[in-house]
């Protein structure tokens, strides 16, 4: 990816957390109107889970900054991974949240209160669900667009709080037709558990990047390629790994090329898979590469009808899969 397209990319990642940060303050701000309204213990504690929506979203600014710098002596790699510390930190404050909703709910519900102005809850949960709604697909679009795990998070965020407040429209519905309640704290009970799952699933995602856990979908997509844009001369690829850092992945593999081909020969092999598949992945992959030069074992799987140093026959061709090529272990018929 050129410095132009990741400066494009970076401003539509700033572009969506900055809307996530003017609209969670606004919604912040109307929600504890609503509460002063209708008294809602459910609704007092979406107020205080959307300051942490603010928080988190001032968080993933700074992340979103960091992580756009250059590479530098101190980080070779880059700054990427600060993103997936957004995610984390977004992903524990979600679930905090959510403990502390239950905490109060459980209060009221065991001392008792009663909501007030139903009629303006219903109206007020109405209109900030469609919001919601129309915020989590949108910052959701451009963190998956531009494999931001930062605004993927925001995402996320605000879906949790859409479907927060289809509980609460639920419950001022059910308090206005039933005239209990108690339904309310047991509404925010209910949400509660689903917010500290959300939490939860954004801090395993975070652990996962952090600890580079194998991109097992992003394998699939890479071995797809190659075979599509398959040389005889790559006569076997292994041993391949990848790493994520923000929006780039560094793949590093071994490929098995003729042992007589000369160092400028093997060189341009490798510039040929790597532009393959930068050519697919919108430049965004960087390849680490050994070459390993191919051994009378290989003769079985290479494809190379006219090679002069072949000590047997071709016997079948390997076809590269997930399963075989994240093995350290050169390929053959037998293996």
């Amino acid at each position: 990816m050129n410095n132009e397209s990741k400066q494009l990319a970076h401003k539509a990642k700033m572009g969506a957390i900055w809307l996530s940060l003017v609209i969670s303050i606004v919604l912040t701000l109307i929600k504890f109107w609503a509460y002063y309204l209708t008294h809602s213990t459910a609704i007092l504690t979406d107020a205080l889970e959307s300051i942490v929506n603010i928080i988190a979203s001032a968080f993933a600014l700074f992340s979103l900054n960091y992580a756009n710098k250059h590479k530098d002596e101190d980080h070779p790699y880059g700054h990427g991974k600060m993103e997936y510390f957004s995610a984390g930190f977004e992903g524990g404050l979600i679930l905090i949240a959510g403990v502390l909703i239950i905490y109060h709910a459980s209060i009221h519900l065991i001392q008792g209160h009663r909501v007030t102005a139903i009629d303006s809850g219903i109206l007020f949960t109405s209109i900030t669900t469609i919001i919601l709604f129309v915020l989590a697909w949108y910052v959701s679009r451009i963190g998956k667009r531009h494999h931001s795990l930062a605004v993927q998070a925001e995402g996320k965020h605000f879906l949790s709080d859409a479907v927060t407040n289809i509980g609460l429209m639920i419950s001022f519905i059910l308090i206005r037709f039933t005239g209990q309640h108690w339904i309310d704290s047991v509404i925010a009970i209910i949400y509660s558990l689903y917010i500290i799952y959300m939490g939860y699933q954004l801090i395993r995602e975070a652990m996962d990047g952090l600890l580079d856990k194998m991109d097992f979908e992003t394998v699939e997509q890479i071995v797809l390629v190659l075979n599509e844009n398959r040389i005889i001369d790559w006569i076997d690829i292994h041993n391949m790994r990848l790493q994520k850092f923000g929006d780039s992945w560094h793949v590093d593999c071994h490929v098995t090329l003729p042992y007589y081909k000369d160092l400028a020969s093997t060189h341009d092999e490798m510039e040929k898979i790597a532009a393959v598949l930068n050519k697919n992945f919108h430049n965004r992959v960087e390849f680490f590469i050994h070459p390993d030069p191919c051994k009378p074992t290989a003769c079985s799987i290479c494809q190379i009808d006219n090679c002069v140093k072949r000590s047997t026959s071709f016997s079948g061709k390997i076809e590269w899969k997930m399963e075989n090529i994240l093995k350290n272990q050169a390929h053959s018929l037998e293996s």
